[in-house]
């Protein structure tokens, strides 16, 4: 019999137990314990299968939800797996790192009180189910095409169009100048929110699906780097996917101090800690030292929880609106204060203090004004509203600009943004180069890992289209030899 889809009737929502913070704060694991059998599926049948599936329609990858939400009810959950994985590349990742609370789970029709369906906790479980029972299997193409695309950056947007261009048949080569494969997925997101095995489990399946990775390999005119136009030469066609990783600045007096650094620097050395890698520099640990955070987003949070991780002897977050205008996860906003980070809301840093070293923030007492265009409300500064913060370590989250690519590639006619992001063709994702195509942050600007899966799978979709179009000769040359 199947279920009634009714569940939200009398079944209150509950997310998989969350390990305790004084137990989750002595160690990098993630702090979600998996869902008990029969769990996701009692909550899967809250789903009321609505007329109009506000999940999927703010969902960026336009994911089938209400229909994997009742197929796991049914515990039908190989089946529930392959229609999860017809839209989303990697849904064990989305299940994890989402901010499902103002995507999916955020426009739920039984939202009120935020008691919605609990999409990626299921997700998560669906998909993990998938990988232990082996029902998750490489794209590996029909036939070959004997076409070649080469993609710089394997992060998600990279590594979502590799999947999709090998399934179709085309040689796929993936540089990356990092040394593992998942950029962000794994050097900027700490493993409290994703493991970095689940990384690496994706990561085997697209080798073994045929794509092949170049790491360490950076594209430029440096020593050792790939010579752009050396890269274009190999391939039929190119994508641009290597995120934006240049982190914006703060300026004031001070702000040269040493113990200044900025978010990326400080998550990278954490993640490589925890991956086994020998990082000395003091000044990226955060133990025993007062820490001030400057930032309001994701990668704010991620950077307060990882001091705590650390053994700082404080944790301060200085954001310049208050709690309800705040940018990041209101989920993750909760757990960073349940394990103990302080919040120090309408405050905004002017300068830093110390003799070579950082030893305070000097910040002022801020007040909200009239909505602005956007409708949040403008800050304005309190009269005699300075005060101090003692800091050891400041760390600078403020977001992330684009790398100057065409002074570092030395392709002057590759079109930049006055942003400095990469200029695209939208409907078909091609640059001002021919044959060469940008997807993800280098193009929109920092945003979600899901829209840079989005963008990725599209952008396969037209580089697939135009390799139809523009079959070169060097393609049939190589056929030919081979």
């Amino acid at each position: 019999m199947s279920a009634p889809m009714l569940g939200f009737v009398s079944v209150p929502q509950a997310q998989p137990e969350k390990r305790s913070a004084g137990d989750r704060c002595g160690d990098f694991d993630e702090i979600y314990n998996d869902f008990a059998d029969g769990e996701a599926q009692e909550q899967a049948n809250r789903c009321s299968q609505c007329g109009v599936p506000f999940c999927s329609i703010n969902c960026p990858l336009g994911n089938n939800i209400p229909d994997w939400l009742m197929l796991a009810a049914n515990d039908r959950l190989e089946e529930a797996y392959a229609v999860s994985a017809q839209t989303n590349s990697f849904p064990e990742i989305c299940g994890r790192i989402c901010p499902q609370d103002r995507l999916c789970e955020g426009n739920c029709v039984i939202e009120k009180g935020f008691d919605s369906v609990t999409i990626g906790a299921i997700e998560r479980y669906i998909t993990d189910t998938a990988f232990e029972n082996g029902w998750v299997k490489p794209a590996t193409p029909r036939k070959e095409s004997g076409r070649s695309v080469g993609i710089v950056g394997a992060g998600p947007a990279g590594l979502a169009a590799a999947e999709r261009l090998r399934a179709t048949g085309h040689e796929v080569h993936v540089y990356d100048r990092h040394d593992r494969v998942g950029g962000l997925l794994i050097y900027g997101i700490p493993g409290f929110k994703l493991e970095k095995e689940i990384v690496a489990r994706r990561h085997a399946l697209l080798e073994e699906q045929g794509i092949r990775f170049h790491l360490g390999q950076g594209i430029g005119s440096g020593e050792g780097e790939l010579a752009f136009e050396e890269l274009r030469a190999r391939h039929d066609a190119v994508l641009i996917a290597v995120g934006v990783y240049k982190s914006r600045d703060i300026g004031g007096p001070g702000s040269g101090l040493e113990g200044i650094i900025p978010a990326l620097t400080y998550l990278t050395a954490s993640n490589r800690r925890s991956l086994g890698d020998v990082v000395t520099d003091p000044l990226l640990d955060a133990s025993g030292k007062d820490v001030v955070v400057i930032g309001g987003g994701d990668t704010a949070m991620d950077c307060v929880r990882t001091a705590i991780r650390q053994g700082a002897k404080s944790v301060k977050c200085l954001y310049r609106r208050d709690k309800a205008n705040m940018p990041g996860s209101a989920r993750e906003v909760k757990n960073a204060e349940e394990e103990g980070v302080e919040f120090v809301w309408l405050a905004a840093p002017e300068g830093f203090l110390g003799e070579g070293s950082v030893t305070s923030v000097r910040a002022r007492r801020m007040k909200l004004g009239l909505p602005d265009a956007t409708g949040r409300q403008s800050i304005e500064p309190e009269e005699d509203g300075l005060f101090t913060v003692k800091a050891d370590l400041v760390i600078k989250a403020l977001g992330f600009d684009p790398e100057p690519l065409p002074e570092m590639w030395k392709t002057d006619d590759l079109a930049t943004s006055r942003w400095g992001t990469l200029v695209v063709r939208h409907e078909t994702f091609e640059t001002s180069l021919p044959g060469v195509f940008a997807a993800g942050d280098i193009v929109r600007g920092a945003s979600l890992v899901v829209w840079a899966i989005r963008d990725g799978r599209d952008a396969a979709a037209q580089i697939d289209q135009w390799l139809e179009k523009h079959a070169s000769a060097k393609a049939g040359a190589r056929m030919a030899a081979e």
